[in-house]
């Protein structure tokens, strides 16, 4: 109670957020190394979308907070400003993904496949509003037959968000695809009551101003992140070569393998 009272001193007339949750999340919000900023971050977080006491942990665990709204995007150019946040809010970087048990590289159909069979998860990972229309979403243009990853619908937001899953690095032609099937989703599903649809682009890895490049010109609001799969313990990941050490080797790598693309 003690320590309580030190992190959530009474400083205002109108009550902190902490003081709608059980006394379990609380002991999670102590026992857990946070700043007070992050602290209340997450509590109000959790009396927001009411979350149970395992989420919050989980959402703590995952660096939710730290996470929400990293991607890089066009968001501020492409939508209005308040629209702009909203979207932007929901654009995490990386997407963790280890619920999923994978490790290594997978094939993108297999990332897919998991995610779907876990969706549960893979909506919490999301986030709140989030609702499941279809994986493989099936668009005839003209004579020609396209088919898109994953598709959502955001039911606080009122917009579609299309997800395309590469396991590889990015590449700029990968936002001109998004581009396309944000534009084809806009057309044939977009109704007038519904704001613009918003693209994500999720990939294994990526050269922040190769996508800042590929953003500029878009006409779509989209946001690039990567994903991860695999927890490590800290003293494990401190033994591991750095990010840039690994992408300057992978780049070397003839990746000609059509299973891994």
């Amino acid at each position: 109670m003690t320590t309580f009272a030190r992190h959530w001193a009474v400083d205002s007339i109108a009550p902190h957020p902490v003081a709608q949750l059980p006394w379990g999340h609380i002991r999670t919000l102590l026992d857990k190394p946070l700043s007070q900023q992050a602290r209340q971050w997450y509590a109000a977080a959790a009396v927001e979308h009411g979350w149970s006491r395992n989420v919050l942990l989980n959402m703590i665990m995952n660096n939710t907070m730290e996470r929400s709204g990293a991607a890089p995007s066009n968001f501020s150019r492409q939508l209005p400003t308040v629209d702009s946040e909203l979207a932007q809010q929901v654009a995490k970087d990386p997407y963790t993904f280890e619920f999923l048990g994978l490790s290594g590289q997978v094939a993108e159909r297999e990332l897919e496949q998991a995610l779907t069979d876990r969706i549960v998860e893979t909506l919490n990972e999301l986030g709140p509003g989030f609702a499941f229309v279809g994986r493989q979403v099936h668009f005839e243009v003209g004579e020609d037959d396209y088919y898109i990853d994953l598709l959502f619908f955001h039911v606080e937001q009122l917009r579609y968000f299309v997800i395309e899953l590469k396991t590889g690095k990015f590449q700029p032609e990968y936002a001109g695809k998004l581009n396309f099937y944000v534009a084809v989703v806009d057309d044939k599903l977009k109704r007038p009551a519904h704001s613009a649809t918003v693209g994500i682009l999720i990939c294994g890895s990526k050269n922040e101003h190769s996508v800042r490049y590929a953003l500029t010109r878009s006409d779509s609001p989209m946001a690039v992140a990567t994903y991860t799969y695999e927890a490590l313990p800290a003293a494990e990941k401190a033994a591991l070569p750095k990010e840039a050490e690994l992408s300057a080797a992978f780049e070397q790598i003839d990746t000609t393998d059509e299973s891994l693309l």
